[in-house]
């Protein structure tokens, strides 16, 4: 399942985006985002290998930072993180289904068509755990291998020329740092894996395996296709089409049905990539209402606390599929991520160190890396699109203030903001 969000979401949807800011050396800002993502994990491996559960990250903030405000506040960033990562696979499912029709990505069928598959994926996960899992399980095989076929094909049928990448116009640092900072959202979907703690066979061992196994598949994935579409199609190419760039690098190479089969693989990508997400967002917020440390209503709805906060999950990925392109859901989610990521390894290192046998040499480090590339994106952001920097902060205000009324309300014993509601 963490394969499968990584991939629905990353290579698909980021390439075109990557390459913006990192002109022709685009794959190695993928391969970058490999090494930030690496350190990143070691956090999240050594937590769960001590406190394994359904909560994932909720249950190791919980431990780092206790039953409060900071626990709330970031475990809320991170839910937020994974529901505009929704929005961001809904949208580019829009726009990939619109090339089967050679129509252009503009206008609202890519945000109408986003909010179907949404509504439809929500329909799915009401089912249940079983039938979520088999599909995930059965669309990561088909997702993989068709994407490396889609690679080695385009890569065969350019006489594999152009495999290395090279710097352009567009690079430089900064840009490259930001590409970075931005293509961390195509491995994030490892951490939706620590939510399975109560459900895997020997859980703290098979969490960080499947962490580690996951993050080395997609990046061997993400580094082919990655040089695929640059061999195939120029880096103004690739910005001029960044919505849809994996299609677009199909027709040189493979025709139309090359970009049939792309599309085909990209739907299936975002489909299952979805199905995955909603699933394991849903718990987390549900173990966040169950803990009590974010308000929660039934509002007349049967079923248990997840299906409610399925609904929710849901509700808000469309209304960001609806009111954002592409280019701002990503940066927000990066920005989102990163600030969360931090604060994990600072809490580790902080507060349970010694009690999950974590070295604190990989835990600067990680600290540092994610320092280095989101002060990178936020400069970035800050000369070309500071309204989605606003966004953002106005969002963690909200997050945590909201948060802090909360938890004093439900201190001074005024339950009408709690789960039992």
């Amino acid at each position: 399942m963490g394969t499968g969000v990584m991939i629905g979401a990353g290579i698909f949807a980021l390439t075109g985006q990557v390459a913006e800011q990192a002109g022709g050396l685009f794959p190695l800002a993928f391969l970058a985002a490999a090494i930030v993502a690496s350190f990143s994990a070691y956090s999240y491996v050594k937590m769960a290998k001590a406190y394994p559960s359904a909560g994932g990250i909720a249950m190791f903030l919980m431990k780092a930072y206790g039953k409060g405000t900071a626990t709330a506040g970031l475990a809320l960033l991170m839910y937020f993180s994974m529901v505009i990562n929704e929005s961001l696979v809904a949208r580019t499912f829009g726009t990939y289904f619109l090339q089967l029709f050679g129509a252009n990505a503009e206008g609202y069928w890519v945000p109408l068509l986003g909010t179907f598959l949404l509504i439809v994926v929500f329909g799915i996960n009401v089912l249940g755990t079983r039938f979520v899992d088999r599909i995930s399980t059965v669309t990561a095989i088909i997702k993989i291998g068709g994407v490396v076929l889609f690679a080695c094909g385009a890569l065969w049928a350019a006489g594999f020329s152009g495999i290395v990448p090279e710097p352009t116009e567009r690079t430089s640092l900064g840009g490259f740092l930001a590409a970075t900072a931005l293509a961390l959202l195509a491995y994030k979907g490892f951490t939706t894996i620590t939510n399975s703690g109560s459900e895997l066979v020997q859980p703290k061992v098979n969490i960080g395996r499947s962490i580690v196994i996951s993050l080395g598949i997609c990046v061997l994935v993400y580094l082919l296709v990655s040089i695929a579409v640059a061999a195939n199609l120029s880096v103004d190419e690739i910005v001029r089409t960044r919505d849809y760039s994996l299609a677009e690098a199909a027709r040189p190479s493979m025709g139309k049905m090359g970009t049939w089969l792309t599309v085909g693989l990209a739907i299936t990508a975002t489909v299952s990539g979805l199905l995955a997400s909603t699933f394991a967002v849903s718990r987390m917020l549900a173990m966040l209402s169950e803990m009590k440390l974010v308000p929660h209503r039934h509002f007349g709805m049967p079923g248990s606390v997840q299906k409610h906060t399925l609904v929710y999950t849901v509700i808000f990925a469309i209304a960001l599929t609806l009111l954002f392109d592409l280019t701002r859901i990503a940066a927000l989610g990066a920005i989102f991520y990163i600030v969360m990521d931090i604060a994990v390894h600072w809490g580790v290192l902080r507060r349970v160190r010694k009690e999950v046998d974590a070295q604190a040499w990989v835990l600067i480090i990680a600290i540092a890396l994610d320092v280095i590339v989101l002060s990178a994106f936020v400069w970035f952001k800050a000369t070309t699109d500071a309204l989605v920097l606003w966004v953002a902060v106005a969002g963690m205000v909200v997050i945590f203030v909201g948060e802090r009324w909360f938890l004093e309300r439900v201190t001074q014993g005024d339950s009408f903001l709690t789960p039992d509601d």
